[in-house]
């Protein structure tokens, strides 16, 4: 029995915030906290004007609630982990709680007798912490992309991450050194959305609390080392119908030559909104120094088969296995907020019959066949997404309002902010 509960939410900033709880909360329960945590900027500054934060009218609580069954093993000891939803006094499930978002996204789709399902596949960097305090990357001299073993990780800390995932009943997929030595990726099972989610984000703070142990700082910035590639965070994305069937299959084969409707719709809703989907998944000043073009990071309005050098890929693995890759996104995102807007999105598209393009043909480096990418500035993403108005509906349009407002407020406060200063702004916490 476990002494006892470490309940959290991953709030607007994607940090996860919660308590420590006695044993006795070891059950479908709540706790407490002041609702204008959502208030609260990446500085620790009170934004007092937040809006739907009620930081003017009392700063009044919010409670987090969870159930027990989604009550899992912790990676500390004697400890317990639970995530859940956020409610206001009346009882009601607060507009800011990205968990909600993404709990009405799947509602939407399971009234088209569909649930989605996702697979996701993070990346990161690794930093060694010096007695000072400063960061730097970690040597690895001998690291390769796909490396395994001490040259790609002679500090050990990811068997360390992969023996605690295990202990703590995580499902990783795999870990392998990325392109850019001290980079990482991480990918956890398939399951449906929120569940995939929860385990997204107590994966990504086990993950981060392990590797500190080893004196690593682990960071999932989307563009922490200037002169290096970016890190991203993949959605692969399927719908599974009434009988439990991968409604995006067609037969053994995959690729764009076997799409559905639905495949066909989904896609076409992505790339329709695919500036605003940006300012949703791609949220920090850095995400807009990773989304460029030529960088596989997700930049152009295109789509494609077994193509690096596309937003949306179609996976070529048909079957049960026929899946959409989305890759715009990056860490710094609220995974919660991010999936509930790809799902709300595809979901537009298969109700609007948006048309599809032809797929990409050029190389995604010297040549697209793409007429936009995305905004070239948090700033500008943020109009972009002011403007998107259906998916704003369509997600929640008092959390698009408080992003809004949010992250215009951070691109202020990050003004002149370049290389090591705005890495060391976010990286403690991202």
């Amino acid at each position: 029995m476990a002494d006892r509960l470490r309940a959290m939410f991953c709030d607007h900033l994607s940090l996860m915030r919660g308590k420590y709880l006695p044993a006795h909360k070891l059950k479908s329960d709540g706790t407490r906290l002041a609702r204008p945590t959502f208030s609260v900027h990446w500085d620790k500054d009170l934004i007092l004007d937040a809006p739907h934060t009620k930081c003017r009218e009392g700063i009044p609580d919010m409670e987090l609630r969870w159930v027990a069954e989604e009550i899992r093993d912790g990676w500390e000891p004697d400890t317990r982990v639970v995530t859940g939803d956020l409610y206001d006094s009346e009882g009601q499930r607060i507009p800011l709680c990205p968990r909600g978002a993404l709990k009405r996204a799947v509602a939407d789709w399971a009234a088209k007798g569909l649930t989605p399902k996702v697979g996701i596949e993070l990346e990161a960097y690794a930093f060694e912490i010096a007695e000072d305090g400063s960061v730097a990357p970690m040597r690895a001299q001998g690291g390769v992309v796909y490396g395994t073993g001490p040259f790609a990780d002679p500090a050990g800390f990811t068997d360390a991450i992969w023996q605690r995932a295990e202990a703590a009943g995580f499902r990783l997929e795999l870990i392998t050194a990325e392109y850019d030595t001290p980079q990482f990726e991480f990918t956890l099972a398939y399951d449906e959305a929120v569940r995939a989610v929860d385990e997204m984000v107590l994966f990504r703070q086990m993950a981060r609390e392990v590797a500190l142990d080893h004196g690593i700082l682990l960071t999932f910035l989307p563009k922490p080392i200037p002169e290096k590639g970016g890190s991203g965070l993949h959605f692969n994305i399927s719908f599974a119908d009434r009988t439990g069937a991968n409604a995006l299959m067609t037969g053994p084969k995959g690729g764009p030559g076997h799409m559905n409707d639905l495949a066909r719709g989904v896609v076409a809703g992505w790339l329709h909104h695919h500036k605003g989907l940006a300012g949703l998944l791609a949220p920090t000043v850095g995400s807009y120094l990773r989304l460029q073009p030529a960088s596989m990071s997700g930049y152009w309005c295109n789509w494609g088969g077994d193509h690096r050098g596309v937003t949306v890929r179609v996976s070529e693995e048909g079957g049960p296995k026929t899946r959409l890759e989305h890759r715009m996104a990056d860490a710094s995102c609220n995974p919660y907020t991010a999936l509930a807007a790809l799902l709300q999105a595809g979901r537009l598209g298969v109700e609007a019959g948006h048309a599809l393009p032809a797929p990409e043909a050029g190389d995604g480096f010297d040549r697209t066949d793409a007429g936009h990418g995305v905004a070239g500035s948090l700033s500008e993403a943020m109009d972009d997404l002011a403007a998107d108005t259906a998916l704003a509906q369509a997600l929640g349009p008092e959390l698009v309002e408080h992003h809004l407002f949010m992250k215009r407020i951070e691109v202020d406060k990050t003004a002149g902010l370049e290389g090591a200063a705005l890495r060391d702004y976010y990286i403690w916490y991202v």
